[in-house]
């Protein structure tokens, strides 16, 4: 019955009959699978399609009703909660200011207790809830959802973030890195139609969400992405946190940027006082974020030699400096790139901002509960359900 469900999965209405000819099932059986959807409250009718000569037939589309799913996106001073439709609506939300370093147990309890206080507030029942998506900003197994030495997350490392969350809420938890929701989020509701793009996050450290074949990759080991150590010829004799030098991190970051202004005496703690600097027309720090977006570029022309995306999206708290880090980036990914690779590449600002970890986190959750697999267990389950009760 997924099958069905998939091909709705795309927002367009669509009829029994119009189901039927693309399925190439029997009416009857498509009449039987869009029941068995409704009553799992997926599914419904949406209005009807235009009459031929009878009787005007109903078109089904996915519901925003019924099911829904939890978003939690960690940061590193914040937890933010959202409550989701199916759809990938937001319906409910909240954001509490905890610092990450407080640990696993008070930051996760900290967003179970928001997470039930969304789903009072909604009217809802945990009953409905199908999953939970998290992101941490940190490196995570994804296979475990487990953290792996996080450097700003102190008494994270591999700690059991889907167990932890699963002793309140017993719904599959779904744990990612920030970047990597981030680029979901911004894909699904900025760029629902493009199938390769590169989202990268430049904040107080530097990283790359891979979206290829309309897929996120996350690698072998969860790590694919990880441009902020790559080595950047300008920066051979500049340290960085991994024990590196000349990672691209340690030059183009809020934080490394807020060093190199500091140094030359405009003080800059974070990417938020870079950022007001440029907004107040520093010239220093227009130049420094000017030379940040052209040390990315660098690590991007690479990458789109060996990805070919079409869209580069940029995010994080230094893309508030807007055009004068965009610009640094345009200028060396374009004069270093093929033109066949660039001829049609697109590199813009984030459109969902802020918003955009918290959206990824709802539509991690989505993308696992609406799975195949996932649909055929919970139309079998609820066909038991009714066998036992008819018993």
């Amino acid at each position: 019955m997924s099958d069905l469900f998939q091909i709705l999965r795309d927002g367009h209405p669509r009829t029994r009959s119009e189901l039927a000819a693309i399925t190439g099932l029997a009416r009857t059986t498509v009449a039987m699978r869009i029941d068995a959807l409704t009553d799992l409250g997926l599914v419904g009718p949406v209005g009807e399609a235009a009459s031929t000569g009878g009787r005007p037939s109903s078109l089904f589309a996915i519901t925003a009703s019924g099911r829904y799913v939890i978003g939690v996106d960690i940061g590193a001073s914040h937890v933010r909660v959202a409550l989701s439709d199916i759809t990938g609506r937001i319906l409910e939300e909240t954001n509490s200011v905890i610092a990450v370093s407080e640990g696993p147990r008070v930051v996760l309890d900290t967003a179970i207790a928001a997470a039930r206080e969304l789903i009072e507030r909604a009217g809802r029942s945990t009953r409905d809830l199908l999953a939970i998506g998290i992101g941490v900003p940190g490196p995570v197994e994804f296979s475990t959802g487990r953290p792996i030495n996080p450097p700003i997350m102190p008494g994270w490392d591999r700690f059991d973030i889907a167990g932890w969350v699963r002793q309140e809420l017993d719904v599959p938890v779904l744990v990612d890195n920030d970047v990597n929701i981030m680029a979901l989020g911004e894909r699904e509701h900025a760029w629902p139609d493009v199938d390769h793009l590169l989202f990268v996050k430049i904040a107080t450290g530097i990283g790359a969400g891979v979206i290829s074949g309309g897929f996120l990759q996350r690698g072998a080991q969860g790590t694919a992405g990880d441009i902020g150590h790559v080595y950047v010829s300008r920066g051979a004799e500049i340290a960085c946190n991994c024990g590196n030098f000349g990672c691209l991190e340690a030059l183009a970051s809020g934080s490394a940027i807020a060093r190199a202004l500091t140094a030359a005496g405009m003080p800059a703690e974070n990417s938020r006082d870079v950022v007001d600097l440029v907004k107040n027309g520093n010239v220093n720090a227009i130049q420094a974020v000017r030379q940040a977006g052209r040390d990315v570029g660098e690590v991007l022309t690479t990458c789109v030699s060996l990805m070919n995306p079409s869209v580069i999206v940029l995010g994080g708290a230094m893309a508030e400096a807007g055009e004068h880090l965009i610009a640094g980036v345009r200028e060396v990914v374009y004069r270093r790139s093929m033109p066949l690779a660039t001829e049609a590449l697109h590199i813009t600002l984030s459109q969902t901002g802020a918003d955009a970890a918290v959206l990824g986190a709802t539509m991690l959750a989505i993308h696992h509960s609406l799975s195949p697999a996932n649909i055929e267990a919970m139309i079998a389950a609820s066909s038991a359900g009714l066998m036992r009760a008819v018993k």
